[in-house]
């Protein structure tokens, strides 16, 4: 059994902890919170520290906390030459403390407090310094998914920037169209059969092909009309930035 320690308490740690409590090549033999009232479900509370210096000797540690907090929190633990890993997408690796053997375990989903996840379809982006410890860390993540895989700091940079575009941007739009809804006295779940078909379009099609709308077709007089429409200051930049957009990725074949 591989024994891992989680630093951190909030929602990658959870979905860490439930995800590798159904390996059987894998053990969370402790997890540090800063708050001890902290609740771990499928933890016992004896497995709980709030003291670095309670740390139990481990083959791998995962700190999963906000990317402000890694640094200084890679500084704090009280070892030298173990393997230290944190879960950020966009945090370099230098950003751990030179004292342990460094690495990067990045799930590449968005996790949420109560909202169960598949980790076998996760993509986790790899790193080490070493290409034993990267073995380690391959093994570990293929204990818990089907896609593991080697990445470099640019590469895993690229990627957590997508991923805001596609996820946090996107869910941005989803508000934005939720509030014009409800403004205008429509439920926002008409539109969900089109969310639907959007995001099933872009698993067989690139997003370039499946991009349809007014401005793909430059039909001037709907975008006009959608901008006259919108009384938001905001909400009508952001569609003439969108619109720009599209329209510069080419005419419509």
């Amino acid at each position: 059994m591989i024994k891992v320690v989680l630093i951190g308490s909030g929602n990658v740690a959870q979905h860490l902890i439930q995800a590798f409590a159904k390996s059987k090549e894998i053990e969370v033999i402790q997890v540090f919170s800063r708050q001890k009232e902290t609740s771990i479900p499928l933890l016992d509370s004896n497995r709980i520290t709030t003291d670095f210096n309670d740390l139990a000797e481990a083959d791998l540690y995962i700190i999963a906390v906000s990317d402000d907090a890694i640094s200084k929190v890679s500084s704090e633990l009280p070892f030298k030459n173990r393997l230290v890993v944190h879960t950020s997408g966009s945090v370099p690796i230098e950003s751990l403390d030179n004292k342990n053997r460094r690495g990067i375990f990045y799930p590449l989903q968005t996790f949420t407090k109560n909202k169960a996840v598949d980790f076998s379809q996760i993509p986790i982006c790899l790193e080490s310094e070493t290409e034993t410890d990267f073995e380690l860390l391959e093994k570990v993540a293929q204990s818990i998914s089907n896609n593991a895989f080697k990445s470099n700091e640019k590469q895993r940079k690229a990627l957590h920037i997508s991923a805001v575009f596609v996820n946090n941007f996107v869910n941005e739009m989803y508000r934005i169209g939720n509030e014009i809804c409800e403004e205008n006295k429509v439920p926002f779940e008409i539109l969900k059969p089109l969310i639907l078909e959007t995001v099933n379009k872009v698993m067989t099609l690139s997003p370039a092909a499946a991009q349809t709308g007014p401005a793909k077709r430059n039909d001037t007089q709907t975008i006009e009309a959608h901008l006259d429409f919108l009384s938001n200051e905001n909400h009508a930049k952001i569609y003439e930035i969108l619109t720009q957009s599209i329209q510069n990725n080419g005419k419509e074949l």
